[in-house]
């Protein structure tokens, strides 16, 4: 028996720190998956969301939403998920629910709502709109829970396809100053990784971590995110080959541990 335990790998990420940017469920489900690969996950939210300007026409949608006068639900971000759960809002059995991505999909599962759809190939709001384009010919009653600052491409695609769509702001982002220790902790290369999961996200680490170390691997979960992490000014080691956490965290545990540089002073 003792031959065997011998035998049994290291788990991938021992000894990693890693640096999970948001809170909530969905970070706690993360910071989870990092443990059992080994992991010493640091849960630093880096964004949070502030209430729409309008939330009366939110809370109607929420209010009609409940009610069953939607055919589709759609969701860009975890954010909104996050407004969803803050609002305890219902969704019906008759109202499917498309979400972009699957961290937006894990965002959901984690709170107890369902998902009928991830888009196949394009993770992005395109990608969902030509996707619900193909599966309804007819037109359909759609609301589109969005960001403040997000673009309308997916309103003005579905509504070009005539579905009859209601887009509502349902969050501002705004960013979460992190502790002066864990600041400390990526300036020194305690952190071993970031995790990049949107480009929210990116712009908080750029702006809150100006001095990354080069030895910190910085890990984005999919091209959209990497593209936008780039134009922060992030330097990205690694892009999942799949949109998911778990593909994020496989990717950070092929490169092999940074040590920090002052991690044996006295």
């Amino acid at each position: 028996m003792s031959e065997a335990l011998q035998q049994v790998p290291e788990k991938p990420l021992t000894g990693w720190r890693v640096l999970v940017p948001r809170g909530g469920p969905w970070g706690d489900g993360v910071a989870a998956s990092l443990r059992r690969q080994g992991a010493v996950p640091v849960v630093a939210p880096l964004i949070n969301f502030a209430p729409s300007n309008d939330q009366a026409t939110l809370e109607q949608a929420i209010a009609d939403l409940a009610a069953g006068r939607f055919d589709w639900l759609t969701l860009t971000s975890a954010t909104t998920v996050d407004v969803l759960y803050a609002y305890r809002a219902v969704i019906p059995e008759t109202t499917k629910v498309a979400a972009v991505g699957e961290t937006t999909a894990a965002a959901l599962t984690a709170v107890g709502y369902r998902v009928d759809l991830v888009p196949e190939r394009d993770n992005s709001a395109a990608g969902m709109a030509e996707q619900l384009i193909a599966l309804e010919p007819e037109p359909r009653d759609v609301l589109t829970l969005r960001s403040e600052i997000a673009k309308p491409v997916l309103t003005k695609m579905l509504s070009d396809a005539g579905h009859r769509v209601r887009s509502v702001v349902a969050y501002r982002t705004v960013g979460v100053p992190v502790t002066e220790r864990i600041a400390h902790d990526v300036r020194n290369g305690r952190i071993n990784a970031i995790l990049v999961t949107s480009g929210s996200v990116a712009e908080q680490v750029s702006q809150q971590f100006p001095d990354v170390p080069d030895t910190t691997v910085i890990a984005a979960i999919g091209p959209r995110t990497a593209k936008d992490a780039k134009r922060a000014g992030l330097s990205v080691d690694v892009v999942a080959d799949r949109q998911t956490v778990d593909a994020l965290i496989e990717a950070v545990g092929r490169f092999p541990l940074p040590h920090a540089a002052d991690e044996f002073a006295l």
